[in-house]
């Protein structure tokens, strides 16, 4: 049976995602801060498949908490439950590691529908972990450890985000294909696009700060007039 941490300090809103969830199948731990939240994934990090988090807790943030799970190492997958709507709200929430972004209030067959995703993708991240993916990978003047996210350039440190890293290595296990927004969005945020989402041009900007020798005019991460970008390891004319 999944484990599933749910961590949501109004308490009426927490019994109703509780029960639809053990209605699903999953054991459901509740935490309604989240210093105590935790506290609970501390004490056993390892038990914890899944956790259902929102934004505006006492004591503790949801950002907060998300980042020191990733502090920690753990790649426990996060959904973030927020009221927030702004983008810039969802972007800081990948920033520090969620793995999807649900607005309330929000439907509960939807949330049922992400946490079953999520712990899906968890199992398949499992497998490459076991030898389907690659663990390092250098190209130009980088070098990547995918087990630790130590990650240099020209031997400098340079320090990504959690998405930031999962989007790198997506773009390297597809090298040479031509990728849509849509499909990054769907695959590496897991949800779907709208036209006028910058989320995924404003993440090809920092990948282009990070690994381009001159981001103005990129070789390695390249965009593909009316389909998307495509990632060149061993350098190439700029397409745009």
């Amino acid at each position: 049976m999944k484990r599933l941490l749910l961590v949501e300090d109004e308490e009426h809103l927490a019994i109703i995602i509780k029960y639809n969830l053990e209605a699903e199948g999953y054991e459901v731990l509740v935490a309604g801060e989240g210093p105590a939240a935790l506290k609970m994934i501390e004490d056993d990090p390892l038990g914890i498949d899944l956790v259902v988090l929102d934004i505006m807790l006492p004591g503790m943030n949801g950002y907060a908490v998300c980042e020191a799970i990733r502090a920690q190492g753990l790649e426990t997958p996060v959904l973030i439950l927020s009221a927030r709507t702004l983008t810039e709200d969802r972007i800081r929430g990948f920033d520090v590691g969620a793995d999807q972004y649900l607005q309330k209030p929000f439907d509960l067959d939807e949330l049922l529908s992400r946490v079953r995703n999520l712990l899906s993708r968890r199992q398949r991240h499992a497998a490459v972990d076991q030898g389907e993916g690659p663990h390092t990978y250098e190209f130009a003047r980088a070098k990547i450890n995918f087990d630790t996210f130590e990650v240099t350039v020209a031997d400098e440190p340079v320090r990504l985000t959690h998405t930031e890293i999962k989007l790198l290595r997506y773009f390297i296990e597809r090298e040479g294909s031509v990728i849509s927004r849509s499909q990054l969005l769907e695959d590496v945020w897991g949800f779907d696009s709208t036209p006028t989402t910058r989320t995924v041009d404003n993440f090809i900007v920092k990948l282009r700060k990070y690994f381009e020798a001159d981001p103005s005019e990129p070789r390695h991460f390249l965009s593909v007039r009316g389909a998307g970008y495509r990632f060149v390891a061993r350098g190439a004319p700029n397409e745009q």
